[in-house]
């Protein structure tokens, strides 16, 4: 074999290499969340510990820095002062985004974006969420799996100091052009919906919930 004949094998060589792992990285990508949902809920103590933090509410703990200790990064929590949403059966607990439809792209990149066209928990009618689901740059998205909910999970959604708590009343998807499902209702609920399915998101996935109580600290 000539030099030449041998650089053309091994350029091949590596060729072939990086394109079975690129093949890899994409095939297992999607799949990587379930892995760490299971490791993260192993025995369905963080599952429990969600739910009681959603029907055994407590006030905030203080912030304060005391004199025998510096501030450190805190873990996000939603309590009565940091509006957020937890969903146990998802192992959800994140921040609510607020902001403007015209920075929706950005906002969605953050978190649960309440689209600020739709209600409010406070109005009543139709709250509306929303989150991604799946990225290469961002695997486990905040309603990666959104399609675990069912009819009679439990839902929290801390806003202005208030726990609003609902149950699931469905989960069904709809084409991308069903907008309806943002529109006012007459009825009090909270939408919240992704993308689906994860190779090939041409779809919405949709989970409608009921009130049950509220509690205030």
């Amino acid at each position: 074999m000539s030099m030449s004949d041998h650089k053309w094998h091994r350029a091949n060589t590596l060729l072939l290499v990086a394109i079975i792992l690129i093949n890899g990285y994409v095939i297992t990508m999607p799949f990587l969340p379930r892995l760490s949902f299971w490791w993260q809920d192993r025995g369905g103590t963080a599952e429990k510990a969600l739910t009681e933090r959603i029907t055994k509410p407590q006030p905030a703990p203080s912030t304060s820095p005391t004199p025998e200790t510096s501030p450190t990064p805190q873990v996000f929590h939603a309590d009565s002062t940091h509006d957020g949403l937890i969903i146990p059966k998802m192992l959800l607990d994140t921040p609510l985004i607020e902001g403007p439809k015209q920075d929706s792209y950005n906002l969605l990149n953050k978190g649960a974006w309440r689209l600020p066209f739709a209600s409010s928990p406070d109005k009543g009618g139709n709250t509306v969420i929303a989150g991604h689901r799946f990225s290469y740059t961002g695997p486990r998205g905040i309603f990666y799996f959104l399609n675990k909910l069912e009819p009679g999970d439990d839902i929290g959604l801390w806003y202005q100091g208030k726990l609003y708590r609902y149950t699931v009343e469905s989960s069904r998807t709809h084409v991308a052009t069903d907008t309806y499902v943002q529109e006012p209702t007459d009825d009090t609920r909270l939408t919240l919906y992704t993308c689906t399915p994860l190779w090939n998101p041409v779809n919405r996935l949709v989970v409608v919930a009921k009130p049950i109580a509220t509690e205030a600290l």
